[in-house]
């Protein structure tokens, strides 16, 4: 079973240069400290996976974490754009970005094929839109049992996926609950899984909605208590609104930005 871990020592065994990293979270239980720690580690070189990159991958993107992006959508919630994903994008700083635009409904369904080690999953979308023009990771199928043609979408298997989480046991169980979007795939996707969590208990509760995550499908369960804000773990902490609105007028200027950085100790 995976015994509570430092977080600083989950990052360094099991995120390498290079990688496939998904840090998935919707809304709430956004995995923040264990990106911030991807960041002071200097990771480099990640292709980062994400079906909503806010500002967490706003932040990566800045420090010149990440060469490439798969992604459904981008932009800081209720606030406006993601200037370090734009500035990356536009002007190729702090280096040029590769990215990869997926709909929500294609890149759920390719973290579902990847969970279930299929190559790739059908979906009807995507038609008459410029992303089929990426053929690498979008295609069409005939059914063969209906003759309609079908969107395909590549799976996704990271190398790694990040989460965080409400609760873990003493066994290294996982429990989560709220919006839980598609973090359950995303962990069965991948090839190691990093879950930071608010706190371990002797016995779930019960609750309606939650998922478990077993100890056997995880890599390494870090205790980090507030581990998602500024976004909120529901139970336990509440979203920080006021630091996305200042994030605004910090991500649009890069020396706003690197000075943010360099007072988090990022560079």
């Amino acid at each position: 079973m995976p015994r509570p871990v430092p977080l600083d020592e989950a990052i360094a065994t099991h995120v390498h240069d290079g990688d496939t990293v998904a840090l998935e979270g919707f809304t709430h239980l956004i995995p923040f400290a264990a990106a911030h720690e991807i960041a002071r580690q200097g990771r480099r070189h990640l292709k980062l996976v994400r079906m909503t990159p806010d500002v967490v991958y706003d932040q990566l993107i800045g420090l010149g974490v990440a060469d490439e992006l798969v992604f459904s959508y981008g932009g800081n919630p209720g606030v406006g754009s993601l200037h370090r994903l734009r500035d990356a994008v536009e002007n190729q700083w702090p280096h040029q970005l590769v990215v990869h635009e997926h709909s929500h409904a294609g890149l759920a369904n390719a973290y579902v094929a990847g969970a279930a080690r299929l190559p790739f999953a059908v979906l009807r979308g995507y038609s008459g839109t410029d992303l089929e023009e990426q053929r690498d990771i979008i295609g069409r199928v005939t059914c063969p049992f209906t003759g309609e043609e079908l969107a395909a979408v590549k799976a996704i298997n990271p190398d790694v996926t990040v989460i965080h989480a409400q609760l873990a046991d003493r066994a290294g169980n996982v429990m989560l609950w709220g919006i839980t979007g598609v973090q359950r795939e995303a962990v069965l996707a991948a090839e190691r899984a990093i879950v930071t969590v608010e706190e371990v208990v002797d016995e779930f509760p019960e609750r309606t909605g939650a998922v478990v995550l077993p100890e056997w499908v995880l890599a390494a369960v870090s205790v980090v208590p507030n581990g998602a804000w500024p976004s909120y773990a529901d139970g336990y902490s509440v979203r920080d609104n006021d630091f996305y609105q200042q994030w605004d007028a910090v991500s649009r200027d890069r020396d706003a930005f690197l000075q943010w950085a360099k007072e988090q100790d990022y560079v």
